[in-house]
């Protein structure tokens, strides 16, 4: 009976080591239950644009704005805010004018915004969003990026109601959506706040589109038209 009582004595000072490495041993990050791309169209908005980036800064939350070239003149500050931090910007034309039917002239419009993009913050080859989602094979093949459409619409421009927009979103969005909102409503602000928050709590993390093409390990091709990273929309 002694023996065993030393030998007890003697395997505590183990156990407790092997207890406190076990305590020790850092846990592993969860799993994100997906990803999700936010997409703004028709951008920057002045204090609306203001309100949306502070709150996506305060959540970690990232997305995408698909500039209108004709609104940046007095607001490059917002697009200067935007890449600092860490949203990714695309073109959207100069004047949200249609570029599946107007041949030279729509892809003109590009051209402007892509050069004012230039000026305004350096670099090249900004992703496009066709206005209304519209391209043709012509487009397609005139233009040396990759083009955006989307998995979700929201309607947001027409509902203009935060609760049945964040509900579109909450109701139909999976891993993998590129989400179409629009950044001149304030309705359409506190939508997405909310839909970031609600999904945010379920393991959902909010990226950029080239992010969400990386993360889906999907390498875009220029002259595609993509409805997700794992999916194009056809044109005629």
């Amino acid at each position: 009976m002694r023996q065993k009582r030393w030998l007890c004595l003697l395997l505590l000072p183990l156990l407790a080591l092997l207890g406190a490495r076990e305590t020790a041993m850092p846990a592993l990050a969860p799993q994100p239950a997906g990803y999700i791309a936010l997409t703004f169209d028709d951008s920057p908005n002045g204090s609306v644009t203001e309100r949306l980036l502070d709150g996506l800064r305060e959540r970690g939350a990232h997305a995408t704005f698909f500039i209108i070239g004709q609104q940046i003149e007095g607001q490059e500050a917002l697009l200067r805010r935007m890449e600092a931090e860490g949203h990714q910007i695309g073109n959207h034309t100069f004047t949200h004018r249609r570029i599946d039917t107007t041949g030279a002239v729509g892809l003109h419009e590009l051209e402007r915004t892509e050069e004012l993009l230039c000026a305004t913050l350096g670099g090249s080859g900004y992703w496009v969003r066709p206005p209304w989602g519209f391209a043709s094979a012509e487009t397609l093949r005139e233009t040396n990026v990759p083009l955006i459409h989307w998995s979700l619409d929201t309607e947001d421009w027409s509902v203009l109601d935060a609760d049945r927009v964040a509900a579109c979103v909450l109701n139909g969005v999976c891993d993998g959506d590129i989400v179409l909102l629009h950044d001149s409503y304030e309705t359409s602000v506190d939508a997405a706040l909310r839909v970031v928050d609600e999904l945010s709590a379920h393991g959902y993390v909010f990226v950029t589109v080239e992010e969400l093409f990386e993360r889906m390990g999907v390498t875009p091709e220029t002259g595609r038209l993509y409805s997700r990273p794992d999916a194009l929309r056809p044109v005629k």
